[in-house]
């Protein structure tokens, strides 16, 4: 019997499973497939998917107060349906994301080889906050990581968010790269230093300005770009925001 993943939901009540041109990271502007699971062991006071964790009943602060309804938007998928869901939107990567993917590996792992026993080339990533080291039944079966570490302007204890262990895992996986949500040059300055301590190279650091707006994310963007450049980072826009606005399934 197939395991079951917990996925999100879109506006429609349907697992948010959708086609899209990626807003993020080293493959910013490509085409993906994007399933978004649903759950997180961190709560980020900005989070723009608050939708896949901010229970009712739960003591977790958002910027935008708002709680939400489990049944309402979490729905189960076995395994072998989400691949064929997948199947049915056909482009030349899965980016999985959440929510925070890596609670629900075991189902992942079983996933992706139901996507790939009918075609092995399929890309397949995943954006993770970087909390929970990635086992090796995962590690073989991911192209690329997009490792999002959260800083102290999320709200989450640096102790719960920047785990050690993970990090140094994900530091020696060439194909995993660190994307930071920056709110000002320190946040960048911040980045550095983590990138230092655990020997992550520039060019696998990405800097993306925190923002739900285009006109927000433009102009924070703008202030971060001569630390970006000054320390060899690169600049993650959020494609998404400027082409779609903040919304469910693109």
């Amino acid at each position: 019997m197939s395991a079951s993943l917990k996925l999100a939901r879109n506006d429609q009540g349907e697992p948010e499973i959708f086609r899209s041109i990626q807003g993020e990271g080293p493959a910013l502007g490509r085409p993906r497939t994007f399933v978004r699971l649903s759950g997180c062991n961190l709560h980020c006071v900005w989070c723009d998917t608050a939708y896949t964790w901010n229970w009712v009943g739960t003591p977790f602060a958002h910027e935008s107060g708002k709680k939400f309804e489990p049944s309402a938007e979490m729905i189960k998928l076995g395994a072998a349906e989400t691949a064929d869901r997948i199947r049915a939107l056909p482009s030349e990567g899965v980016v999985i994301t959440g929510g925070e993917p890596l609670l629900q590996t075991d189902a992942l792992v079983e996933m992706i080889d139901a996507l790939r026993e009918h075609d092995h080339r399929h890309l397949v990533e995943i954006e993770t906050n970087g909390s929970i080291v990635p086992s090796d039944a995962l590690i073989d079966r991911i192209d690329y990581f997009v490792v999002s570490p959260k800083l102290a302007h999320s709200g989450n204890d640096a102790e719960l968010a920047l785990k050690p262990d993970a990090l140094r895992r994900y530091a020696q996986l060439p194909g995993a790269f660190l994307k930071f949500v920056a709110k000002d040059v320190r946040d960048i300055e911040t980045a550095a230093e983590i990138a230092d301590l655990y020997g992550v190279p520039a060019p696998r650091i990405y800097i993306m300005p925190e923002g739900t707006t285009s006109e927000g994310v433009r102009a924070r963007g703008a202030l971060l770009a001569d630390a970006v450049i000054a320390h060899g980072f690169n600049y993650s826009d959020r494609l998404h925001i400027h082409l779609f606005g903040q919304k469910r399934g693109v």
